[in-house]
């Protein structure tokens, strides 16, 4: 079977830190993949307490430093969430790649843009600091003292989603937000929920989440895009030992706008 090498692969919402987090499993998928371009788009981060970090989460983040230290031909980006906002310049130290608010680059003839989708959603736009902050710090304690906390956790996520209505507004406003930048195609984070919406000549994608029952993850190959679900270690591909891995520790390492009426709306586990 012919091994793929794909142009970009997208990961976003990890949350490392969290109890949910899968990074282990994040980190299977990184090296079963071969890719040109590996974009971390945003909330890799829970919050700014490192002492969250398990040693599941300081590998992946050591992986990460390997890759763009060390694996020819590949280039990572780190963009910016809001859970994860004030790391850019510790982020870049401590993996050393370039962290951006967003990133736009050319493939195939198509201007893509990816940005972390916090930007259209008006609860965190409009300075709920405090507000945001409590509801984070409640959704940890409750992974951590509850028995059933990750399952808690997961529902109290997806009724977040559904009462900000985070799904519509996201969607609406990077596509309006990516149509002024001359971007076709543009890829987001935030709403855990993986989705796709064509309109007017715009793509939007959502990449999903690494905190649910369900991750999720994006290839770009030429003009194909493919929202994937995490299902297990892809076998078909090369391995993590020829990319190498060194094991790290603390000390190394817009205005929303209304869609059209002919708009194209999915979900991909709908």
């Amino acid at each position: 079977m012919k091994t793929v090498t794909y142009d970009v692969v997208i990961l976003s919402d990890l949350h490392l830190g969290s109890e949910m987090a899968r990074a282990s499993e994040a980190l299977d998928l990184l090296r079963s993949l071969r890719f040109h371009r590996l974009i971390l788009l945003g909330d890799i981060f829970c919050d700014l307490n490192f002492r969250r970090l398990n040693q599941e989460h300081w590998r992946f983040l050591s992986y990460i430093r390997t890759l763009s230290e060390s694996a020819p031909n590949v280039e990572v980006v780190w963009v910016e969430g809001n859970h994860d906002c004030g790391l850019t310049q510790v982020m870049s130290h401590l993996v050393g790649v370039p962290v951006y608010q967003e990133y736009m680059w050319e493939s195939a003839g198509e201007r893509n843009l990816a940005i972390h989708g916090h930007q259209f959603d008006s609860f965190v736009v409009n300075n709920h600091v405090l507000m945001s902050r409590f509801a984070n710090s409640l959704y940890l304690s409750i992974q951590k003292f509850s028995s059933n906390g990750e399952f808690v956790a997961r529902i109290l996520d997806e009724l977040n989603t559904q009462w900000q209505r985070l799904t519509p507004k996201v969607a609406n406003g990077a596509l309006a937000y990516a149509r002024a930048r001359g971007a076709r195609r543009v890829f987001c984070g935030h709403t855990h929920r993986t989705t796709t919406v064509a309109d007017s000549g715009v793509v939007y994608y959502n990449t999903g989440a690494w905190i649910n029952g369900r991750p999720s993850y994006i290839t770009i190959l030429g003009k194909e895009v493919a929202i994937n679900e995490y299902i297990g270690r892809i076998d078909n591909c090369h391995t993590g030992e020829e990319r190498g891995e060194i094991i790290a520790s603390p000390s190394d390492v817009v205005d929303e706008t209304r869609l059209s009426a002919d708009a194209e709306y999915e979900s991909v586990y709908s």
